[in-house]
């Protein structure tokens, strides 16, 4: 079994960290930097930025908020939001990313997956989905920030990601963000039969215990969340503790 990671999410409006449930709701919680330089040195395996209002807003993603967190940071970074070009890429690669995160443009456009894994190489692309249960049973692939039904499913888009070129999907329950209740391990097994590159969840983290369900019972690679850590209700470090003891390999 590979090693697994824990990784914190900033989501950012405005060059603020805020966080909501469902996607909606947002209230505000700190400066980026401040919780970088935190789980820097707390043990994060990797930080993952969002500016998630960028894309709905038409704009690009805060540069400056990118370069000051990117100086706080030894561990890798990824930052997504409002990323439309393969140049877009290039500049937040420049900025102090590691890897990128598509989700909004490269739905709408496809190929924009393989223009970016061509030009900078399949590790620094991340796919990065937004799943909702729909009436089918099934998951839709919603994009600008959760508000627009893409029409797409979300098993079949990963697969297609992952052929052009996404190194690693990034699987977000929009029905469990923010809510506690749990990581959907139902709808990561379903996405990772059809994926061999590394699986991230995303949604619903409350409990440790739910840490290990959804890398033990979904087959996750890594685990992130949000306001678990931003609250300081659990840390990293005794996450780490806790499913090592369970068997997980950690990082």
């Amino acid at each position: 079994m590979l090693r697994k990671r824990i990784i914190p999410c900033l989501d950012v409006k405005d060059g603020r960290v805020v966080k909501g449930v469902n996607f909606v709701g947002l209230v505000g919680m700190g400066d980026p930097v401040a919780h970088a330089r935190f789980y820097n040195d707390e043990g994060a395996d990797e930080l993952v930025i969002l500016d998630i209002t960028a894309s709905h807003e038409a704009r690009r993603s805060i540069i400056s908020v990118i370069e000051s967190v990117a100086d706080e940071l030894f561990i890798p970074l990824t930052v997504g939001g409002g990323i439309r070009t393969a140049d877009d890429v290039r500049e937040m690669l420049v900025a102090g990313a590691d890897r990128v995160s598509l989700n909004t443009a490269a739905v709408e456009r496809p190929s924009l997956i393989n223009e970016a894994a061509e030009r900078f190489g399949t590790q620094c692309i991340v796919a990065s989905i937004d799943a909702r249960r729909n009436a089918r049973g099934r998951w839709s692939v919603f994009t600008y920030g959760g508000r627009e039904d893409s029409g797409r499913d979300v098993v079949a888009w990963a697969e297609e990601a992952q052929a052009r070129g996404a190194g690693e999907i990034l699987l977000t329950s929009m029905d469990r963000d923010g809510t506690r209740a749990g990581y959907d391990c139902e709808l990561l097994r379903a996405v990772g039969e059809f994926v061999t590159v590394p699986l991230i969840a995303s949604g619903g983290a409350g409990k440790m215990d739910h840490f290990s369900e959804a890398i033990i019972d979904g087959g996750a690679d890594a685990v992130l969340a949000a306001s678990l850590f931003h609250t300081r209700t659990m840390t990293i470090r005794d996450l780490k503790r806790y499913l090592a003891e369970k068997g997980v390999p950690m990082r």
